[in-house]
């Protein structure tokens, strides 16, 4: 797939509206425009990659609206470094968002076509995540404790396996709701038995399932 003059267009114009909407880290948005969205979607969606809409991607999932991508990134405020555990590698476009930032990034896929297609466009782009086929509810307590935690499915309830795995003065960003709407939240953990959160709003997502998908 190429990268042509028009798609840069297309991207600057996306970022642009980004910032409109209150995205004013500029690492963000230049990492939005190294990282080219079409890439990640079906030739059929390439005219309307940079547009604010959410694209299914196989296995009954999406690929979120460029601005929650962007917004939930923000929420993370990332340093060159951190330890990013991912739970939903979808498409694998947050991920390379994220390696791109200059994190190390975890990320858990329970669909494993998705986990398949994720780990060979990131491959392309020469980003050397660490991915894994399993339960997002389970995390990853291999590298535990990670410095920032990101869900990219909503979520019925925040799971505590994954609040064990964040470290002290870690922050999650999790879309908690059971219904077709969910409440964007910032869990900061103050200590092993104590949590700070906060509320940024109201988002769409795909429901956060148990257990690999066969």
């Amino acid at each position: 797939m190429n990268d042509t003059y028009k798609h840069k267009g297309l991207r600057k114009k996306m970022i642009n509206e980004l910032s409109d909407k209150g995205i004013h880290d500029q690492k963000i948005l230049d990492a939005f425009f190294k990282i080219p969205r079409h890439f990640f979607l079906d030739l059929a969606f390439e005219e309307k990659a940079y547009t604010n809409i959410a694209f299914q991607i196989g296995a009954k999932q999406t690929i979120s609206h460029p601005y929650t991508v962007a917004f939930q990134t923000q929420l993370l405020d990332l340093n060159t470094g951190d330890k990013v555990l991912e739970i939903g590698t979808g498409s694998g476009f947050q991920t390379c968002i994220l390696c791109c930032l200059g994190a190390r990034v975890y990320s858990v896929e329970r669909q494993k076509e998705l986990f398949i297609s994720a780990k060979h466009i990131i491959d392309r782009f020469g980003y050397s995540p660490k991915l894994y086929y399993g339960d997002g509810y389970k995390g990853v307590e291999l590298y535990q404790p990670y410095d920032k935690i990101l869900v990219t499915c909503g979520a019925p309830n925040v799971p505590q396996q994954l609040i064990k795995q964040l470290k002290v003065g870690g922050v999650m960003i999790i879309p908690i709701g059971e219904g077709e709407e969910q409440l964007m939240k910032k869990i900061t953990k103050i200590s092993e038995t104590e949590m700070k959160e906060e509320e940024f709003g109201v988002f769409k997502f795909v429901p956060m399932l148990e257990k690999k998908a066969k």
